[in-house]
This record gives structure tokens, C-alpha cells and sequence, in this order.
């Protein structure tokens, strides 16, 4: 098993003991030290010097002659160096079992795993790569499945399209057959319309005409009248019924 960082890193170690504000126990901000050679947070020892009636350590409680001491860089350079080394530690991927980076990945379980994790009992047998290596690999299929799942997308959106071209020209097709096919019935409607008034003209001509030349040709222009009427009537019928049905 690894070593916890803690146990071999100096910086660490330190961290309660040197690199800790005696009056806010935190590590220090912008560290200050006195001439007792106490550090304390610039900003902790003015607030501890307020509430105080003189200006002395918090720790030793020895005077201070010197109301703004100097900054102590070398402990400063410290703090900032092991918060900067705990940020990283932070960002690493750790095993949440065993608190141990995670440098394996597992074959069998298909997780990331650690070096306790590899010697456990749970991982008895089982196949191990290296994390890195695996997660480069993993991050190569991820992208290749992604150009799959756009190239799917892309046909998918175009037969999509193409599809709905398709519906829309038949249903202009369609709808110009049944405006082509009731624009020939208006036209034949016009025609037999025309013709029927014709005959009524021609009517109205021998209704003007002498008796006996008019009872000749009564039961003819009668004949004519009713059946040009009838057709006119019957194709008009046909026509508001066909529109009842649509």
C-alpha cells in the first residue's frame, strides 16, 4: 500500500504546529511576527490589539514596541506553497475506500481502483491496466462514439426532411388534381349553362311568333327548355354533393 502524503511530506507534518494562526487556527494570512518572534495573521493580531488595552503577544503577552510589525515572508512563502500542494492533493482522484490515488482501472468491475484495492480480496484474479492508459482509451471510444451518434443524427434529421418533401409535394399533387378536376366541372357547368340560355332565347323567339307557326314548335321548344333546365340542375346536385362528401 502507499503512504499516506501526510507521513512523508515535511510540509504536511507541520501544518498544526507552524503553519497555523495561534488566534484564528487557520493557516496564516499575510503572517506578521513580533519581536518575541510569535507570528499571528496581520489581520487577527489589530483585532486582538483593539479589544486589548496595550500591544502584546497574544501568546507570550510580552509588549510590542512597534504597532505595525514586519512581515514574516519566510513563513508566508511556506503557507502559500502547502495551500497551493493541498489544492493539488484535493484535485487528484482518490479512492473513496482507502483514500489512496487512484492508478488502476479494473477490467472485470470496469471502475478505477487503488493499489490496496488491487491486493484486496474483492479484485482476487481480476485483469488491471494502467489508469491513465485506460482513461486515454476510454476518452477515444467516448469521441468516436460521438462522431457514430452525430453521423446517425445527421442522417436521421435528413431522411426526416426529405420525408417531409416528400408528403408535401404529394399533397400539392393532390390537391392540383382536385382543383384541375372541379375547374372542368365549372367549365362543363358554364357550357351547358350557355347552352340553356341559348335555348331560352330561342324560346322567347317562337313564343313571339305567329299562332300557328308557335303551336308547332310548342311541345319541341317545351321539351328543350325542361331537359336543358333538368341537366343544369341535376350537374349543380352533383356538385354540392361531391363538396358534402370532402
Amino acid at each position: 500500500p502507499e503512504s499516506s502524503p501526510d507521513l512523508i511530506n515535511p510540509v504536511s507534518t507541520a501544518v498544526k504546529e507552524d503553519l497555523c494562526c495561534p488566534v484564528c487556527q487557520e493557516v496564516f494570512r499575510d503572517p506578521v511576527v513580533l519581536s518575541c518572534s510569535h507570528s499571528f495573521c496581520k489581520v487577527c493580531l489589530k483585532d486582538w490589539w483593539r479589544q486589548k488595552p496595550t500591544q502584546e503577544c497574544p501568546v507570550c503577552k510580552r509588549r510590542s514596541s512597534k504597532s505595525d510589525p514586519p512581515c514574516n515572508r519566510a513563513l508566508k512563502n511556506l503557507c502559500e506553497s502547502f495551500l497551493q500542494e493541498k489544492h493539488q492533493r484535493a484535485s487528484e482522484a482518490l479512492c473513496s475506500l482507502h483514500s489512496e490515488k487512484l492508478r488502476l482501472f479494473c477490467l472485470d468491475h470496469q471502475e478505477p481502483v487503488c493499489l490496496v484495492c488491487r491486493d484486496s480480496e474483492k479484485h482476487i484474479n481480476h485483469r488491471f491496466r494502467p489508469f491513465d492508459e485506460t482513461a486515454e482509451h476510454m476518452k477515444v471510444q467516448a469521441r468516436h462514439t460521438e462522431r457514430q451518434i452525430k453521423e446517425q443524427f445527421k442522417k436521421l434529421h435528413q431522411f426526416l426532411t426529405e420525408e417531409e418533401e416528400a408528403r408535401l409535394a404529394a399533397l400539392r399533387e393532390e390537391e392540383e388534381q382536385k382543383s384541375g378536376m372541379m375547374k372542368d366541372k365549372m367549365e362543363a357547368l358554364s357550357r351547358q349553362i350557355a347552352a340553356l340560355s341559348d335555348t331560352v332565347r330561342a324560346t322567347e323567339e317562337e313564343l313571339r311568333a305567329e299562332d300557328v307557326s308557335f303551336l308547332h314548335n310548342y311541345k319541341a321548344a317545351v321539351e328543350r327548355l325542361q331537359k336543358g333546365t333538368l341537366f343544369i340542375f341535376f350537374k349543380l346536385f352533383v356538385c354540392f354533393c361531391a363538396k358534402c362528401v370532402k
